[in-house]
């Protein structure tokens, strides 16, 4: 970018800069601290200058935005032509009250739904199991069979809003019964647009919502990639998510590192199949957290952009520009919210909307203020849209495409996280894979590592964290948190039962015979789940039939 001579020039000023103002300014006065870091732990310089971006090529790194390796984002226009969807991650107790609140978050503005979904209907449970017990509703919405999902989408029409679906182990039934709740809508599949998480390999890795081993695991999850590009166009048949890699512990690297590296293992798979790359790589989405850190987050999703751009391009082939665009949704982080001095939070919250506004994201969801001791209240949900809006139409950060481009220091940090992503995929790719990756605790560990690094950070108050280690004060606690009603299990498991007496017996039996065929055989199981769940076989039945013929996946332990 600039010429020998000018980078001459300019070593030669900041020598002179170093010597003659830097040395007297530290000699009256010490820097805070003697070595600045990121929240990732990367090293920050005192200053920035064109000498650390003096080998940047600006269309080999940058580019123009929608153009390969799209650094400076997926879409020509990015924001001055549309802003991100607007989501908010919401479900609780019944199918009933959730979709109370949906239409309240559509009527304030929001443009998309998102689904939380209660952690039996995460594993596969019906809220009748023994196991269900005291969760039911709980963190999320309980979806047992369709007649839930019937009354989760009540008057809201789906082919005039998007959906994403957080759900794994079990994605094909949630998704196989948003598709018959379509036919009865009268929707036609192509008019169907959201997301369908169905990233099982981060479950494994660290969240621990998997029913199935990795192989069958796969198997389901290619299944309902293959099906959607042939049947339902517009939905992205997979959430690539990193952002639970992050709220493990992850450094910003390692989230975009461990997220790509899966994303590999899942197109792999696909062309294992035998599915042409350029079919279903443009309908795959990325997930990723937000961290309070602006300029390291703006680095990190530039520096994945352009990464998964050319691996597309140069280890799988892709010809479509759209198979090499990666398009994601952001959720602010979770893991940074904090009991104590809660409205903090709402300041939290807006940097990282912030973040991701400036990183060129194409969905995104605020975090409420009270999260990390209810779920989200009326109040704070409505807090949390309003400062997407406000990141959208005050903040000007939506005025002009990729804002932070060409700042010494983001570049520098973009090129810096960029080459630890490839160190990562290099290691990974050494040891067999993803899945030999996991299998050996690699990735766990590495996770595990850096977390540790930041909670000590934290305790020995070399990281500020405001309100926990420094700013501290007792403060009256919230009120009117929202709880839900454990009897909810209660009323969901009686419904169950009442539905379980009035249903086809003969046709319920003969759907759930024909899935276990379908599954012993290599045809796609997608079909067979729609007939099922039509036949109002609920979650935990078909998820045992799996059980049944895969078994239940055990991790090794590590330590």
């Amino acid at each position: 970018m600039f010429d020998k001579k000018e980078i001459e020039e300019i070593q030669a000023t900041r020598e002179k800069w170093e010597n003659e103002k830097l040395q007297k300014s530290l000699a009256r006065e010490k820097e805070r601290k003697e070595v600045f870091t990121s929240i990732s732990g990367t090293p920050i310089e005192r200053l920035y200058t064109p000498l650390e971006t003096a080998e940047l090529h600006y269309n080999e790194k940058l580019g123009f935005p929608g153009d390969y390796p799209f650094t400076r984002g997926v879409q020509p226009t990015m924001y001055r032509g549309r802003f991100w969807t607007m989501r908010q991650y919401a479900g609780f107790g019944s199918a009933r009250e959730s979709n109370e609140r949906y239409r309240y978050l559509l009527d304030q503005g929001q443009t998309g739904l998102s689904v939380a979904f209660d952690l039996p209907t995460q594993a596969g449970y019906d809220s009748d199991h023994p196991l269900s017990m005291g969760e039911v509703g709980k963190v999320g919405v309980a979806v047992d069979y369709i007649g839930d999902m019937r009354l989760l989408l009540k008057d809201i029409p789906l082919d005039k809003v998007t959906t994403s679906m957080t759900i794994n182990a079990p994605a094909t039934v949630l998704l196989a019964m948003y598709l018959a709740i379509a036919d009865e809508q009268g929707v036609s599949y192509d008019k169907l647009g959201g997301t369908v998480q169905n990233d099982i390999l981060k479950e494994i890795t660290v969240r621990g919502q998997y029913i199935y081993p990795p192989v069958p695991s796969m198997r389901l999850t290619v299944d309902l990639i293959e099906y959607c590009f042939k049947n339902v166009p517009k939905w992205n048949s997979i959430s690539i998510s990193g952002y639970h890699i992050r709220e493990a512990g992850s450094t910003a690297a390692q989230e975009a590192a461990f997220t790509i590296a899966d994303g590999i293992a899942y197109v792999q798979a696909c062309i294992d199949r035998g599915l042409d790359v350029d079919k279903f790589a443009p309908r795959l989405s990325f997930f990723f957290n937000a961290f309070t850190n602006v300029l390291e987050e703006t680095a990190k999703f530039r520096a994945a952009r352009r990464y998964w751009a050319k691996v597309m391009k140069e280890r799988f082939g892709a010809k479509d520009p759209r198979s090499m665009m990666l398009r994601f949704h952001v959720q602010t982080g979770g893991v940074t919210l904090t009991a104590q001095q809660p409205l903090n939070n709402i300041v939290r919250v807006g940097l990282q909307a912030y973040a991701a506004a400036l990183g060129g994201c194409q969905s995104l969801h605020t975090n409420s203020y009270d999260e990390a001791l209810c779920l989200p209240t009326q109040q704070a949900v409505t807090v949390a849209l309003r400062t997407q809006q406000m990141v959208a139409e005050e903040s000007g950060a939506t005025d002009t495409i990729d804002p932070l481009a060409g700042s010494y220091y983001v570049e520098d940090l973009t090129d810096k996280i960029e080459a630890q992503i490839d160190a990562y995929i290099q290691k990974i790719d050494h040891m067999g894979g993803t899945l030999a990756a996991i299998e050996q605790a690699f990735i766990q560990q590495e996770i595990q590592q850096s977390a540790y690094r930041y909670q000590k950070e934290i305790e020995s108050k070399e990281r500020v964290y405001v309100g926990i280690n420094k700013y501290t004060m007792e403060d009256e606690p919230l009120k009117n948190l929202l709880r839900v009603d454990m009897k909810v299990g209660e009323a969901e498991a009686s419904k169950l039962k009442e539905m379980r007496v009035r249903r086809d017996g003969a046709r319920w039996e003969k759907a759930l015979q024909n899935l276990r065929q379908v599954t012993l055989s290599d045809q796609n199981v997608m079909p067979a789940v729609i007939e099922a769940v039509k036949a109002d076989a609920t979650i935990g039945e078909i998820c045992d039939v799996w059980r049944a013929i895969y078994g239940e996946y055990k991790p090794k332990q590590f330590f």
